[in-house]
């Protein structure tokens, strides 16, 4: 059976279904056609290839071919006509400016724009990579929603005898995920360090293709293939590298009795800074729930009854002071 067209079609007479080929032809032979006929061919009325006939409504009658064809050509022809129009205007408008100098796009640094277009590039280029990488990564909560993604791309780069040093801020050490992600590591190849605060992320392949966020959030990156700028930020890694604490010693305390840990002192400083619980928790990669309980033993080490009272103890406690851990007693300070 036909399947009816949108009323007022101008579709080709070669996509009329078959019966309604048939249909027309016996019409057009006979002079006529039983309406009823019609029930396997409504695609016959609906592009108005058959009228009404006047004397009998038991009929309807075929439109002539030779009339049909023009009605059904001029919308066709009309669109091509406003095709060729557009396109001629825009030759007119453009042809004039190819002769004028353009600069021509820097292939060393490229914008990336879209988080799986971000993926699909780090996937790439952790599969070229053969001899290290080396990746940036703020906070602790590392690959919260790709964890499998972050382990393939490691794969790939260790099954092309390839190494990889990663370098987090100390709550990565509490992280389920992240050790989840180094056992399935052989730790020959895997090299990881912690500190108080890192730069944001960043991705280095062989010292050859470097990876910056372009902007805040994770949905715009810069691929940088300039050579003096990706030994630059090789540079500031090995830097950032060199201060930082391997993964597998442990973190200094400030005091025996009452301990004051690398990641809460690192809370101590932002607080000092006047930054609020949100914002040293998202700088610090940890939950504010979490970042409170950090708080709440920050207190109880230094003996602090209130959190103004919190801010003037750290201040004197001396434990934002670089260099070796110092003892600290509670009160310090009051």
């Amino acid at each position: 059976m036909c399947v009816p067209a949108d009323a007022g079609s101008t579709n080709d007479l070669h996509e009329l279904c078959e019966p309604g080929m048939k249909l027309y032809t016996t019409a057009l032979r006979e002079g006529r056609v039983a309406r009823t006929a019609l029930a396997e061919a409504p695609c016959l009325v609906h592009r108005s290839l058959v009228h009404a006939d006047p004397d009998d409504e038991r009929w309807m009658l075929p439109l002539p071919a030779s009339a049909l064809l023009p009605r059904l050509l001029k919308p066709l022809a009309q669109d091509v006509f406003e095709r060729l129009s557009t396109a001629a205007a825009l030759v007119d408008a453009l042809v004039p400016l190819t002769s004028v100098a353009t600069r021509p796009p820097n292939p060393a640094i490229t914008v990336i724009e879209g988080h799986a277009h971000i993926v699909a590039a780090l996937r790439a280029a952790s599969r070229a990579a053969r001899d290290e990488v080396l990746t940036a990564q703020p906070g602790g909560n590392r690959m919260v929603g790709s964890l499998r993604q972050g382990i393939e791309n490691a794969q790939a780069v260790i099954a092309r005898g390839g190494r990889l040093r990663h370098l987090y801020q100390h709550p990565v050490r509490y992280s389920r995920r992240f050790a989840q992600y180094a056992a399935e590591l052989p730790p020959e190849r895997l090299e990881v360090r912690t500190m108080e605060q890192a730069i944001d992320r960043l991705i280095v392949f062989d010292r050859k293709v470097a990876y910056i966020p372009a902007a805040p959030g994770p949905d715009t990156a810069l691929e940088i293939h300039h050579p003096a700028l990706v030994r630059y930020l090789v540079h500031v890694y090995e830097v950032l590298w060199a201060q930082a604490t391997p993964f597998g010693e442990p973190l200094p305390t400030t005091a025996p009795g009452a301990p004051v840990t690398a990641v809460q002192r690192s809370i101590a400083r932002l607080l000092a800074e006047g930054h609020v619980d949100d914002v040293v928790a998202r700088k610090m990669g940890i939950s504010v729930r979490t970042c409170r309980a950090h708080i709440a033993k920050l207190m109880q080490a230094l003996g602090a009854t209130s959190r103004t009272h919190l801010g003037a103890l750290i201040a004197r406690s001396g434990i934002l002071e670089s260099g070796p851990a110092q003892a600290i007693a509670p009160g310090t300070g009051a």
